[in-house]
Order: structure tokens, then C-alpha cells, then sequence
């Protein structure tokens, strides 16, 4: 007669999984509560089912009973390999450090007048800043009396803005900072399309 699962959290492969300590998500028989949600490695919501049933549901599929929604109730459990899951979970994360350590505000400065190849050389290193996942002011810069004429250096922050918004988002508005006016640009994650001039056709 076999005796009862051992209380040790173990895999159906005999594996032993990270120590619960350094585990950010419970697993197998560390879930102690009576019932969870279910889903299973496809992503198909299985419902709510006795943990102990889950847990043998789990080890059937030669999977783990990994705790994904802890707050929830009950607690959401998906079925997976606990190894895959928590591979993927530190790839993010690294990925995340790695884009927040990397990322700076980039600034490029423009006169209240400025001509318009400055205006298209400066746009074009601005552009490629946000291609390189980083913030991006622009600032114009007044001096003595030039301040009277704050609406010309408004006018170029709003081409400026226009110009890149097929890239960007604001991340900040147009606003005075002391002698200059500035506006902070993002890059865009999911990114637009650039406008398309009309053909004569459509015309």
C-alpha cells in the first residue's frame, strides 16, 4: 500500500523547484486554500475546483499548480511548468530593468526663430531618440525681449509635436519653464501610422 503525497512541493517529474523562499508564486501543495479558479496552460478558464483536484489535474498533465492572481477569489491557478513559467517571468522583469535603465531624457533646444533646415535637422536626431526608447524636450529658448513673442516659439512646439506624432505620444504638454517654453515627447509602443498625402485622384 503506497503512503500519502509527500507535503514537500514537487513537480510530477520528481524535480525539486526553487526553495519557496525565493519563489515569488506558490506552487502544488504550498496552495493551502480549500478552493481555486483554474486555467490551464492554453489559456482555457477550467472554473472553480477543489485545489487538491487541481492539483492532481496538474500532475496528470505532467504540469505545475502555479498561483498567478493570490488576491483574487478564490485565487487564480494556472496549470503549467513552473520551470518555463518562472524563465519567462525573470526574462521579463530583466527586460523591464533593462529598459527603464537605459532609457534618459534626450533634449533638443531651438530658438524662438528658428529656419527650417535647424527645424528638420534637430526633428530627425529627435526621431531617432524615440527609436532608441527615450524621452525626448524639445525646448525654445527666449532672450531679453524675445519673450514678448512667446506665440511664435508655441507655433514651432505644436510643428514639432506634429511632425512626430506618427511616433510619439506627449508625455507632457507645452508649458513655460522660466525663459522657455518646452514640451516632452514618449515614444509610442504600439507606433501610428504615418499620414497619407491625398492623391491628386482623390482630390
Amino acid at each position: 500500500m503506497s503512503g500519502p503525497r509527500p507535503s514537500v512541493p514537487r513537480g510530477p517529474r520528481d524535480r525539486e523547484p526553487m526553495p519557496e523562499k525565493q519563489r515569488k508564486n506558490r506552487i502544488n501543495e504550498e496552495i493551502r486554500v480549500p478552493e481555486v479558479r483554474v486555467v490551464d496552460e492554453e489559456g482555457v478558464m477550467l472554473g472553480v475546483m477543489q485545489t487538491r483536484e487541481a492539483i492532481e489535474l496538474a500532475y496528470e498533465r505532467e504540469k505545475d499548480l502555479v498561483e498567478i492572481a493570490q488576491q483574487a477569489v478564490p485565487p487564480v491557478c494556472k496549470i503549467i511548468d513552473y520551470g518555463k513559467f518562472a524563465y519567462e517571468q525573470q526574462k521579463r522583469e530583466k527586460l523591464a530593468k533593462k529598459a527603464q535603465h537605459h532609457a534618459q531624457l534626450k533634449e533638443v533646444r531651438f530658438k524662438w526663430r528658428t529656419d527650417t533646415h535647424d527645424f528638420d535637422f534637430k526633428t530627425r536626431h529627435a526621431r531617432e531618440f524615440l527609436g532608441e526608447g527615450h524621452k525626448v524636450k524639445a525646448t525654445v529658448m527666449f532672450k531679453g525681449r524675445e519673450i514678448m513673442h512667446q506665440e511664435i516659439g508655441l507655433a514651432l512646439l505644436e510643428r514639432f509635436v506634429a511632425t512626430l506624432e506618427d511616433c510619439s505620444r506627449i508625455d507632457q504638454p507645452i508649458h513655460p519653464e522660466g525663459r522657455t517654453l518646452s514640451v516632452i515627447l514618449a515614444p509610442d509602443k504600439v507606433g501610428k501610422k504615418p499620414k497619407k498625402e491625398k492623391s491628386s485622384d482623390e482630390e
